[in-house]
């Protein structure tokens, strides 16, 4: 019955979005103008060119024919704008940021996904959200989450001196930095651990979360219908309907954001509680738990009733930091590692200044900070492999998108600005700002650290990119920048330290191939499997003079 129900709803909403998408297949649009591509499809546009793990040559091709601005297309002719002009990005991220909002289906998605935390509020809640979360993120606080940073990173070495010492020729690092990032965030984040840094071990949590987007990547083209799809009855009824539709993967999903709400709920609880029999909020720091969702409680109980926040928005926070922390951070972790061994030199240089670094005490946040090849290899990784490419906006009001860099447009005319009605859809290429030649220099597609240890560019340094760090826009920028880029910096540098001085890294005899997806991850290449996969061949360092761990 609900699925008659769904069906009778449904098939007016399609007719109505697919005959307003042929409307736009005769008529000139506002971006007729700019140059661009021209479609491979009449219905699907550049959809599929954009929407699949391996759109590397689309966007080097973007950028090398069409410059920072070009035209693309979407579903029935649909035009958006693919930008990476750093002024352009000015404007959209910071100065005119409230004309240009995440697309709806975006903050639906986030909602149905992680609950009412941050990824999906938005205005004055978004304002209030991020008020009362970013003093937990500050250096302070950083700085007594690096000894749990280090008992992870001390459990992922012993977990790979086990496999070697047992024979294995081969070890999936992609899969052990997902499990690393995992416990990371579960242990500095949450204040519980997912009990998965030894061979063969599962938590029900940890394997939803760790297996929710390749599940959730074969819906990507159907994301956009999200926001008419949750206006359609209530939550119970659309409960109803998800549980009778004869398709596997979306059952699967509807189980595993269930699992993560359910155990999250349950943490809360658990750490609540423990902050009120303890009195944590007014007992003495040096008692305190250390954990960020144990920051925020205590936070949010001394907070005015005004600025408090309810427990559905707590509990909200937690699953959006899982997520924000896990994937990110795992293939930036597995691309430096592929990249250390493809340049053993490299590798070789990074190992000798942590040596150094680690030879009469335990890391701390000042010496972590203090380790300049570190950071080149970290900042040059996140620059010509961003772990998320590609970012979306809507405009929300008729606006003009000034350009840094004029361009001709189709009719010849030099063009200085865009105007842009409502609703306009642009794609904003963090992958092709931070390669672009013009900005770069010649070797832009090139990874070389050493970039960082000098002067950058004159073009970069007077372009005022937007985002929140080293400039390049791999962690955003403005008000919806990554609250928790410094999180994961720590994160990589203390897990680096600790397999630098431990194992030497090198390539297996497998291809390895990056897929884009929703996350950048690797996978071998001819590889039936969906998973993520980064097989290498990891050999165990004679010990030095080191700290034990």
């Amino acid at each position: 019955m609900a699925l008659e129900a769904l069906k009778w709803v449904l098939i007016p909403v399609i007719v109505l979005l697919v005959l307003l998408r042929l409307r736009s297949l005769f008529t000139r649009g506002p971006l007729h103008n700019i140059p661009g591509p021209k479609a491979p499809s009449v219905i699907t546009g550049h959809l599929k060119e954009v929407f699949n793990s391996n759109p590397w040559n689309f966007h080097r091709s973007i950028l090398e024919q069409y410059g920072s601005v070009a035209k693309v297309s979407g579903f029935l002719g649909e035009e958006r704008l693919y930008i990476v002009d750093p002024l352009a990005l000015y404007h959209i991220v910071i100065k005119d940021q409230s004309s240009y909002d995440e697309p709806r289906y975006s903050y639906a998605l986030n909602y149905l996904l992680y609950g009412d935390g941050l990824s999906a509020a938005q205005g004055d809640e978004h304002r209030k959200q991020r008020k009362m979360l970013n003093p937990i993120f500050s250096p302070k606080h950083l700085r007594d989450l690096v000894p749990i940073f280090r008992d992870v990173a001390y459990q992922l070495r012993d977990a790979i001196t086990g496999k070697i010492k047992n024979g294995a020729e081969e070890i999936d690092m992609m899969d052990w930095m997902t499990r690393t990032a995992l416990e990371l965030i579960g242990r500095a984040g949450l204040g519980y651990s997912f009990n998965i840094m030894e061979e063969g071990s599962v938590d029900e949590y940890g394997s939803a979360v760790r297996s929710l987007f390749p599940t959730l990547v074969d819906f990507a083209l159907l994301i956009g219908t999200l926001p008419h799809l949750t206006k359609i009855g209530s939550p119970s009824f659309r409960t109803r309907v998800l549980e009778k539709i004869p398709i596997k993967g979306l059952r699967s999903i509807k189980e595993k954001v269930d699992i993560m709400e359910k155990t999250s709920e349950k943490i809360y609880r658990t750490r609540l509680a423990a902050l009120q029999q303890v009195n944590e909020v007014w007992d003495k720091p040096a008692g305190r738990s250390k954990d960020i969702i144990s920051l925020l409680l205590r936070e949010n109980l001394k907070a005015s009733e005004e600025d408090r926040l309810p427990a559905s928005q707590v509990v909200g926070q937690m699953t959006t930091l899982i997520f924000g922390a896990m994937d990110t951070t795992s293939s930036a972790l597995a691309r430096i590692l592929y990249l250390l061994a493809l340049n053993p030199g490299v590798q070789e240089k990074l190992r000798e200044e942590v040596r150094t670094a680690h030879a009469s005490r335990e890391f701390t946040y000042d010496d972590l900070d203090k380790l300049p090849y570190m950071e080149a290899i970290i900042r040059e990784t996140l620059r010509l492999h961003p772990p998320l490419t590609v970012m979306h906006r809507v405009t929300t009001q008729d606006t003009v998108l000034p350009l840094g860099t004029p361009i001709r447009g189709v009719d010849g005319t030099v063009i200085t600005e865009i105007p842009l009605p409502r609703d306009s859809n642009l794609m904003i290429s963090i992958l092709s700002l931070n390669r672009n030649k013009a900005l770069w220099g010649e070797d832009a597609y090139e990874w070389k650290p050493d970039r960082w240890l000098k002067p950058l560019p004159a073009a970069v340094m007077n372009s005022k990119i937007p985002g929140v760090y080293s400039n390049i826009m791999t962690f955003w920028g403005g008000p919806r920048g990554c609250i928790g880029f410094k999180f994961s910096l720590l994160e990589m540098k203390v897990v680096l330290g600790v397999l630098m001085e431990s194992f030497r890294f090198k390539l297996s005899d497998k291809e390895i191939t990056w897929d884009m997806s929703i996350i950048t991850v690797p996978r071998p290449e001819g590889s039936d499997s969906k998973a993520p996969s980064l097989p290498m061949k990891v050999s165990l360092l004679e010990p030095e003079v080191t700290v034990a761990g």
